[in-house]
């Protein structure tokens, strides 16, 4: 009788048992990994954003700050740049003002304080994640100062622990 060629049952099993170990101890690390990464684009979008009003207050001193955070982005191809299409900062990011429509798993809420003689004087800016737990852990804040500030669980405010 010819011996066959092959696995047999039983080596097959423990293969897949060890790839399934194998599994179970990659995905959590990836899934931190994910969030550190999509925590990380929330303090640069932040960043983007407070430099983007310092250089619309610039441009167009009588508005001061910008009314929403779309008038810092733009129509493409940004031709000619207003204070209603400054374009200062990408669509993506201008756009991100709720979950639906987030950048790299965080959304943001922009928030002008109220005009004083056509004027904005000051900006409040919050990053939150679009699923807690999932797709970021940490809440941001930052305002017209230019502080980025978190709260590991939660809306970030202007009391939380700066970066």
């Amino acid at each position: 009788m010819e011996k066959q060629k092959g696995f047999s049952l039983i080596e097959l099993l423990i293969v897949v048992a060890i790839i399934l170990i194998i599994a179970a101890i990659a995905i959590p690390n990836l899934l931190r990994s994910k969030m550190a990464a999509n925590e990380s684009s929330a303090v640069g979008s932040l960043r983007s954003i407070n430099t983007a009003e310092i250089s619309y207050t610039s441009n167009y001193p009588n508005s001061g700050f910008s009314a929403t955070l779309a008038n810092l982005g733009g129509v493409a191809p940004c031709a000619v740049a207003s204070t209603a299409a400054a374009c200062l900062i990408d669509n993506t990011l201008a756009n991100a003002g709720a979950a639906a429509t987030g950048k790299s798993g965080y959304w943001f809420t922009y928030t002008p304080a109220a005009a004083i003689g056509g004027r904005i004087y000051s900006y409040t800016l919050t990053g939150q994640p679009v699923t807690s737990g999932s797709t970021g852990q940490r809440g941001f804040f930052t305002d017209n100062s230019g502080v980025i500030r978190y709260a590991v669980s939660g809306a970030a405010t202007v009391a939380s622990s700066p970066i």
